[in-house]
């Protein structure tokens, strides 16, 4: 050490400018060091902002599908039913503007409609998804009124007995009480009746008919 001192003692007068050299270079290092740790913070926070953007895209996305499927649980409330098609027909009268826009609706909110809300990635089908439900919504809410406002004024005296014979058939034909000659015959006759005046989706059919399948092979076959 005693050759270190020596050297100290001999040239004592270059402490300060090299205490001032190490102080510029530490004062740089913590400017350097300060600036890494800041670009870090806003690497993180674009980060985060970019998680709980995603989050409330995926929120909304899921918030649009159930509110998709709302819709079309009402709609197949109608298709289920026989008896509520013929009490409001217009729901299922293609003649209809209203009825015509409402499933052109529901076939462009389906179309657009992901999978999993992660599937919808680009804010672009997202606003396009925002935009078919929030129409499928209003369009069946404007169709259903105007379905209960006429009910069956657009029929003939003669046509809506008709329709109110075969919604008594129906009946008969889901009823467990009746005979399987009874609920088939009556099965039939309602078809007859329907025929040229509604026109049951294939839905409609197939609900029906799985309903009363038990009898259909079964009784009379006129």
């Amino acid at each position: 050490m005693r050759p270190f001192f020596d050297f100290v003692s001999d040239f004592w007068w270059l402490v300060f400018p090299l205490s001032g050299l190490m102080g510029g270079w530490a004062r740089s290092w913590s400017k350097a060091s300060e600036r890494r740790h800041r670009r870090r913070v806003e690497l993180y926070q674009v980060r985060n902002r970019a998680a709980e953007a995603e989050q409330a895209s995926q929120a909304e996305v899921q918030s649009l599908m159930a509110a998709h499927d709302v819709v079309n649980r009402r709609w197949l409330s109608y298709e289920l039913d026989v008896g509520k098609l013929i009490d409001f027909p217009v729901m299922t009268d293609v003649r209809e503007p209203l009825t015509v826009a409402f499933l052109r609706a529901k076939r462009e909110a389906d179309g657009l409609r992901p999978a999993l809300p992660g599937d919808m990635m680009a804010p672009a089908a997202l606003v396009d998804y925002r935009a078919a439900v929030r129409s499928f919504e209003v369009a069946f809410d404007v169709a259903e009124r105007e379905a209960r406002r006429i009910k069956d004024s657009n029929f003939t005296g003669p046509e809506r007995q008709r329709l109110e014979t075969a919604r008594k058939l129906l009946r008969i034909a889901s009823d467990d009480a009746a005979t399987p000659a009874e609920r088939q015959t009556a099965y039939k006759r309602a078809r007859r009746e329907l025929d040229g005046l509604i026109v049951l989706p294939d839905v409609t059919l197939a609900a029906l008919e799985q309903k009363i399948a038990g009898v259909l092979d079964a009784g009379p076959k006129g």
